[in-house]
């Protein structure tokens, strides 16, 4: 059983010695001093799928739970009112956030007006504006963020997301989850094995001894959605709104907190949800896209500490990555027969080719344009630039979902 401690984070093990039911417990007393929200980001098309009522009815159960807010993307107007009646299976108080409104619409033109970049729309976006929503109902402590098409969804994994931060004997400011990506005989997680690992350590090994570098490799599942905050994190959180959003919140979190603030936890056993494809074909899609936009959030994020990347740089480090990453697939290979496991050479070392052209694409994707920011603004910067955008923001929700039950503070 694993129980080290290394690197520069804390990492908290589940090592199957209380029950879901202690854990509860606790944190239904831990609620009176961390009140704890939840937020759930969503695409219209979850909602038919496999996932999500599982993960609604688990979600009744838990009563710890203060508020769940919910951004729905991609939706039409009856869409959205199909999602409503959706979530009100859900046994928790909820506000469900149609991103696609025209109210929303309107409310992030009036940011654009006043020169604030709006991005893409996509779930980086997607959790922007539900932290906003966090932020201007004003009572929650600790909040979670976790995905709505985990396939093996159970109430125990938001438990261990909580404790945590939700614990006041602890000094948490944020907790990343992690998990084994094992599911239907196979060994998956192909971004993470495939390209997060091996290459942090071309990285590390061409450009040299980094702090940042050593941070990203304590995290043994760095590309989860699962992950909970302190409230007096969320208003500073320059979100991203491409691929590169889990990597660009870790990069933030360490620009924010002392790492002796952070740390992950084992959530489940065992992860499985929705998976992207590859896309080869298509750089703009699928894994492609994703691999990479998280290569050029780590290149911009090494560039900001000093290190130069020419096209010198980037062939060591593709060449580095290369050599790694297949010999990562040798020791997955082993790890997968030792537990009678599935694993498929082919599509393994195909993943391994495009990722490793992928780094050259990304280093001349930031080349091109050093000065991009795929970021949302802070919400300090937000309330700077238009003091009464948060009260604004609920207002239009609270409008959209048929309710007007507060008043604006004096």
């Amino acid at each position: 059983m694993d129980y080290q401690q290394n690197r520069l984070i804390t990492t908290l093990h589940d090592l199957g010695l209380r029950t879901l039911e202690q854990k509860e417990e606790e944190l239904r007393l831990y609620s009176g001093y961390r009140p704890m929200e939840l937020v759930l980001p969503c695409l219209y098309s979850e909602i038919t799928g496999p996932a999500l009522g599982p993960i609604v009815e688990h979600l009744s159960s838990a009563d710890y739970i203060g508020h769940i807010t919910i951004g729905l993307d991609r939706a039409t107007k009856p869409e959205f009112e199909d999602a409503k009646r959706f979530f009100n299976n859900l046994r928790v108080p909820h506000t469900v956030i149609w991103n696609d409104g025209p109210r929303l619409k309107d409310l992030r033109r009036s940011l654009e007006n006043v020169g604030l970049e709006m991005g893409e729309q996509g779930k980086g976006r997607n959790v922007w504006t539900c932290i906003g929503h966090v932020i201007s109902r004003g009572k929650a402590e600790v909040v979670g963020f976790h995905d709505c098409d985990i396939l093996t969804y159970e109430r125990e994994l938001l438990a261990n997301l909580f404790l945590p931060l939700a614990n006041p004997d602890f000094e948490f400011e944020f907790c990343k989850g992690y998990y084994a990506r094992v599911a239907d005989g196979k060994l998956n997680g192909r971004v993470v094995r495939l390209l997060m690992g091996p290459l942090l350590a071309s990285l590390r090994a061409t450009l040299g001894a980094s702090e940042y570098l050593d941070y990203m490799e304590s995290f043994r599942y760095p590309l989860s959605g699962e992950f909970s905050v302190r409230k007096s994190l969320l208003r500073d959180l320059r979100v991203p709104f491409d691929w590169g959003l889990e990597v660009g919140l870790l990069s933030e979190v360490y620009r924010n907190q002392a790492t002796n603030r952070i740390c992950q936890a084992e959530i489940c056993d065992i992860y499985d949800h929705k998976h992207q494809p590859l896309s080869a074909e298509n750089g703009d899609g699928g894994l492609s896209k994703m691999s990479t936009d998280i290569i050029k959030s780590l290149i911009r994020k090494l560039a900001i500490q000093g290190y130069s990347f020419s096209n010198e740089t980037l062939r060591s480090i593709k060449a580095s990555y290369y050599r790694l990453a297949l010999d990562a697939i040798d020791k997955y290979k082993a790890d997968a027969a030792y537990n009678a496991l599935k694993i498929d050479l082919n599509s393994e070392e195909k993943a391994v080719e495009l990722f490793a052209e992928n780094v050259m694409r990304a280093g001349e994707s930031f080349a091109f344009e050093p000065m991009a920011i795929p970021f949302m603004p802070t919400w300090s910067r937000v309330s700077s630039a238009c003091p009464d955008f948060l009260y604004r923001l609920r207002v239009a929700i609270e409008e959209d979902n048929g309710s007007q039950s507060y008043k604006r503070a004096a």
